[in-house]
């Protein structure tokens, strides 16, 4: 009988009444608990007790009975005409980025939220770089809660921080699907359901009810096209392979015949020159000013390189967008690989044309913008060409240029013996330059036109070109140091500034203009031969240095290394930064890539697709495929380096045994920079080298024992061997392997 009996209850149950779903939310919300604390204690998914609310779906037995219960005994405690509270407990906000898109925005009915995780909403550079102006949240409403608050997305008539209700969205979405709900997580907490149920029509609801997308970064530019992120679980959805084969991966796009392509095609749209690979770009032709694309990028694809990204292809979808959305309030909207953005970014804040005024008929029409490199790519100077480019396509095949024909400015890779003095200091000590390559970048006058030939010109150390001069007589033994102050040094224990691998030149040979400055302000009078100059030119990369700048001084800040500690203090800030909140730590990782990818996509080679030397390749095509700047910037980083390197050496007679790109080693009595680097009284050496966070300023990169150093070097019988390249951790890859 009492198997009947509980037959019954059963019976009883799953039939229990349940309010509208429109009380069920506001009963949960009421008691101020969240979708995952409901879902936790019911057992069942975030995603069902929102559908719940939604009245999409009803609960079934067992999960009915006890959701039925919870909320008679919340409407109890919650009735009807009693006051509601105005929305679920919201983790405390931060100021808003101004540059940034709206981090939440509207709710329609389907909308839901998520948690927003460990990145802070993105906050001004200078409110970072001042703790005290920053305002300290306040308390959540429910403390002993084990599970993170959500925020609750603002109402459909308002828009969050004042930004651009176009976009109030914020500029890109995670799409997932989750028991066949295809769900979109948008940066500040807010998921919206995604009715689209193949490719095209997810195009078509992004840019018709998606509200995605960025404000321009300039006045002449163009608002920044909205991001989709397809998770792998969204690309079996829409029909997508979750990862490509091997042949599609060294073609980098699905094949001409996939399903996908064909759907795109009859719904007439169509795909960049790139095709449908890692960052797809669909579109439609703009008509007028209005724009039609849409860019998708797939992680399962290897579309966040994990040397820049790190784990982020693997994190869940909220935290996803959360990170890229940190990225494209401080940097922009990644337009493909972070070498990609970088070189995108210098055009969205130097668009090529713009309006002019109005004419008679009070028409505008395109026009060049100044400061920009224009819409037209113009021709390198054939020194300038790497090989196999067009202009040297009449030189004998397998010739070797020589220094006299070609222009090579390129990091740092230096190295020497140690001296019997500093084989009995104990320590090995690295120190690395901060974003060395935007530094250099900063102030920079660069050529925005084509080159003009010149023969035995008067050096101007305005004029950015390239220059074919003889620097071997410049002496490093006998340097200026200062005005009228003059520094011995040993020249056989420093790099020579004007090669890559630290050699003295042997006779004339091509430098950009930092270069031969520098050989000026050493005192040495200099006579080129001839030269390849650009009277059409300005400070193009200021703003981009600007840009990245703010993006990596806000992120370190963020983990609590701000600007203008003392040296002590930044050391203990450094200190395992990245395990305070990994997440934030990879956006860092790609904004420093984006600085180097940026600067090494200006001088673009050919990626197959069947060249052969003596042919242009896609990249020419672009006015951004500028070789000359990509010289001066790293021809300037080289040469701050040096002159840190000089100044140090003349006030403290310490010398570097290794330099890496941006990184130099030095022999010290101690494990820390610290202990060589010339402070008094919290001062560093004027024109040294300074501890700090900031651009140009250096960090400690790690720290190996002199008896190391030498057994590596024996070990692979190199006495030169670069230690730079494993001070850090003190692995030393095979030299012969490669592994």
């Amino acid at each position: 009988m009492s198997e009947l009996f509980d037959a019954v209850d059963a019976l009883i149950a799953s039939r229990s009444p349940l309010p509208p779903p429109a009380e069920r939310k506001r009963l949960r919300q009421a008691h101020g608990l969240t979708l995952d604390e409901v879902a936790a204690a019911l057992q069942v998914r975030r995603a069902t007790v929102s559908g719940w609310e939604a009245g999409k779906t009803e609960p079934r037995p067992p999960e009915r009975d006890a959701y039925a219960r919870m909320l008679k005994q919340l409407a109890q405690l919650y009735p009807a005409n009693a006051p509601v509270p105005s929305g679920d407990p919201a983790v405390p906000e931060t100021p808003a980025l101004p540059a940034a898109p709206a981090s939440t925005g509207a709710e329609p009915a389907q909308a839901r939220t998520e948690p927003t995780g460990p990145i802070p909403e993105p906050v001004s550079a200078n409110t970072a770089l001042h703790p005290a102006a920053v305002p300290h949240p306040a308390a959540p409403a429910r403390p002993t809660s084990r599970r993170p608050a959500t925020k609750k997305a603002a109402p459909a008539s308002t828009t969050v921080g004042g930004a651009d209700p176009r976009f109030e969205h914020g500029p890109l979405a995670v799409v997932d699907a989750d028991d066949g709900q295809v769900l979109a997580y948008c940066v500040g907490g807010l998921v919206l359901d995604v009715p689209a149920k193949s490719i095209p029509a997810l195009v078509e609801w992004t840019l018709r009810e998606g509200r995605f997308g960025q404000p321009k970064l300039s006045g002449p530019g163009k608002d920044a096209d909205p991001l989709i992120v397809l998770t792998e679980v969204a690309c079996e959805y829409y029909g997508l392979p979750v990862t490509l084969t091997q042949q599609e991966r060294l073609a980098g796009r699905l094949p001409e015949g996939h399903k996908v392509k064909r759907q795109l095609t009859r719904a007439e749209w169509q795909l960049t020159k790139r095709g449908f690979g890692p960052w797809a770009r669909i579109y439609r032709p703009a008509q007028g000013s209005e724009r039609a694309c849409v860019q998708l990028c797939i992680p399962s694809w290897d579309a966040l390189d994990t040397r820049h990204w790190a784990n982020a292809g693997q994190l869940p979808p909220a935290d996803l967008a959360r990170l890229l959305g940190t990225y494209a309030a401080r940097v922009m909207t990644p337009r493909g690989s972070t070498a990609v953005t970088g070189l995108e970014l210098m055009t969205a804040l130097h668009p090529p044309t713009r309006a002019s005024e109005p004419d008679a008929t009070g028409r505008r029409h395109s026009e060049h913008n100044p400061g920009s490199l224009g819409k037209d790519p113009v021709d390198c100077a054939p020194c300038e060409a790497p090989d196999g480019h067009p202009l040297l396509a009449d030189l004998p095949r397998f010739h070797h240029r020589t220094p006299a024909e070609v222009l090579v400015e390129e990091a740092y890779d230096w190295a020497r013996p140690l001296t019997d003095a500093e084989c009995l200091r104990p320590h090995l000590v690295g120190i690395d330059v901060n974003m060395a390559f935007a530094a250099g970048a900063n102030g920079l006058t660069v050529g925005l036109g084509a080159p003009t030939h010149v023969k035995n010109p008067v050096f101007d150390s305005k004029l950015p070109g390239s220059w074919l001069v003889d620097l071997s007589h410049v002496d490093l033994s006998r340097v200026k140091v200062a005005k009228d102050k003059w520094a011995q040094l040993d020249a056989g224990l420093l790099p020579s500034p004007f090669t890559p691998k630290g050699e003295r030149p042997e006779g004339p040979a091509w430098y950009a203009t930092p270069t031969v400055a520098y050989a000026v302000e050493l005192g040495y009078d200099v006579a080129p031969v001839e030269a390849y100059v650009r009277h059409d030119n300005g400070r193009y990369l200021d703003g981009w240095y600007n840009r990245l700048r703010d993006a990596y001084l806000a992120t370190m800040a963020g983990l609590g290394v701000h600007a203008d500690l003392p040296p002590a203090d930044f050391l203990a800030a450094m200190d395992g930064y990245r395990q305070r909140d990994p997440q934030l730590a990879i956006v860092v990782s790609a904004i420093k890539a984006t600085v180097k990818g940026g600067i090494g996509k200006l001088r673009e080679r050919p990626r197959g697709e069947g060249w052969k030397p003596g042919q242009p390749w896609r990249a020419l095509a672009r006015p951004t495929w500028r070789p000359d700047i990509r010289a001066a910037v790293i021809s300037r980083t080289r040469i701050n380096m040096h002159r840190k390197i000089v100044k140090h050496a003349a006030f403290t007679g310490q010398y570097p045994v290794a330099v890496l790109s941006d990184c130099a080693v030095y022999a010290s009595d101690g494990p820390s920079p610290l202990d060589f680097l010339p402070y008094r009284d919290g001062k560093p050496l004027p024109g040294g080298f300074k501890l700090g966070v900031n651009p140009g300023l250096v960090k400690w990169e790690g720290t190996q024992s002199v008896l190391w150093g030498e057994g590596v070097r024996e070990q692979f019988n190199a006495p030169d061997l670069n230690l730079a390249r494993y001070i850090k951790d003190g692995t030393v890859a095979d030299q012969d392997t490669g592994e």
